[in-house]
């Protein structure tokens, strides 16, 4: 295949092999010194890092209060604010949907009662990308989904936050924003620094500097899954409109140079079809040439069957799946390792991206296979509780008294024994 093709072929094997962790040692290390010198150094070393690596100007303010939020949101054009709080809103009605699923417990075992609450986190830490644009979307989803799980107080890091970014957050229910980004974000929302406090959750996409902060900060305060770069695997029949595969292919690789699209299809003529009209619509975008490089860094997988493309699939574990098959909703309950699925040819993949209502902070790279991406139960704890009622039942008592001794745990079988009505440990009765 020539250099520059479009989505070149590779084979399955290949294709696994070409996994790589999207957080490199050397990426791992710096990482590792920044978080460091926040967690030490504090709201300077915050500022000092803003500076050198944000473009923060000396003078320009650091921190954005709820007074800074709401000029934001009155400064925008009418059209765009109520854009942003249709947003919000489905946001908002797929977390409370969520939420729903999640329901204090109550049970019993005999004369023991026991259940779990469903507490939401005090505070929780948001991280909205920086970039060409602003992340607006990234800003709704991270925000809407923590107040509808009843986080308490809610801060929001981006790197040199914008009008929107701003306007975004108050929509979304911030309390505050810390103009930062990169890895001395993700510490100083970990950790605490000087007027930003250290939060019980740390959460959003971002970039190999977020993600490996993340990871090193994950011992301290919880995080959801390790992101990666956008990620789409879109399983294509022979009866999709190849223009339809372009573009969607197109809306992922326009993210970043990183951005992994993949093709897997049956139909070597679809292939054909697809990167002409990849090549015909790349040069419309904005942001083409960094959609070319994805695209050249993307793969076609020609497989011999849709049960090829769903062991390979599961195989990858990828941030997205698309279906364009004849029979998607037959084909969606087979698959269990990814982020997210969109299911027929009129399901675009921006769906998720740009917020009807699940998350697009996804883990991604192979991670699908161990963690789930960022919703309300993320911002959740489920702390469980116990209660006795009436005297232990004798082979209960005797159960837990011989698992106690097996154990070395002779106060525990007293413990049992005082409540049981039996003979403590040691004693000559």
């Amino acid at each position: 295949m020539a250099a520059g093709t479009l989505l070149p072929e590779t084979s399955p094997g290949d294709l696994l092999a070409r996994r790589r962790d999207p957080v490199d040692p050397e990426t791992m290390a710096r990482a590792a010194r920044i978080v460091e010198d926040v967690r030490t150094g504090g709201f300077g070393a915050v500022r000092a890092r803003a500076q050198r690596h944000d473009g923060l100007a000396a003078g320009e303010p650091l921190l954005h209060e709820q007074e800074d939020l709401a000029a934001a949101r009155d400064e925008l054009p009418d059209d765009l604010r109520r854009l942003f709080e249709r947003a919000a809103e489905r946001i908002a009605r797929f977390a409370e949907a969520q939420r729903g699923c999640f329901e204090d417990l109550a049970t019993t075992a005999g004369p023991v009662a026991m259940g779990h609450r469903v507490v939401p986190l005090e505070r929780a830490g948001c991280y909205a990308p920086g970039g060409r644009r602003p992340y607006v979307s990234s800003v709704l989803m991270t925000v809407t989904t923590a107040r509808v799980a009843g986080v308490r107080e809610i801060w929001l890091a981006s790197p040199r936050p914008g009008t929107p970014v701003l306007a975004a957050a108050a929509i979304a229910g911030a309390d505050a924003v810390l103009g930062a980004g990169g890895a001395h974000a993700i510490a100083a929302l970990a950790f605490g620094a000087g007027p930003v406090p250290a939060c019980d959750a740390v959460v959003g996409p971002g970039g190999p500097y977020v993600v490996a902060a993340k990871r090193l900060v994950a011992g301290i305060v919880r995080t959801d899954g390790p992101t990666g770069p956008a990620e789409l695997v879109l399983v294509a029949d022979g009866s999709v409109d190849p223009e339809i595969v372009a573009a969607d292919l197109l809306a992922v690789a326009e993210h970043d140079e990183a951005a992994v699209p993949l093709l897997l299809t049956p139909d070597q003529a679809l292939v054909g079809a697809v990167r002409k009209a990849l090549g015909e619509r790349i040069g419309s975008l904005e942001a083409a040439e960094t959609a070319r490089r994805a695209l050249q860094n993307g793969r076609t997988v020609l497989v011999t069957g849709l049960e090829e493309a769903l062991d390979l699939i599961e195989a990858l574990a990828p941030e997205s799946v698309a279906l364009h098959v004849a029979d998607p909703e037959a084909v969606r309950p087979r698959l269990a390792r990814h982020g997210t699925l969109v299911a027929g040819v009129g399901s675009p993949a921006a769906l998720v991206h740009l917020g009807v209502g699940p998350n697009h902070a996804l883990p991604g790279g192979g991670a699908a296979a161990r963690f789930t991406g960022l919703s309300v139960a993320t911002f959740l704890r489920f702390p469980s509780w116990l209660a006795v009622t009436g005297p232990l039942p004798e082979e209960l008592a005797d159960d837990l008294a011989a698992l106690a001794r097996l154990e070395g745990l002779d106060a525990h079988a007293l413990a049992l024994a005082l409540r049981a009505g039996g003979v403590p440990v040691g004693s000559s009765g």
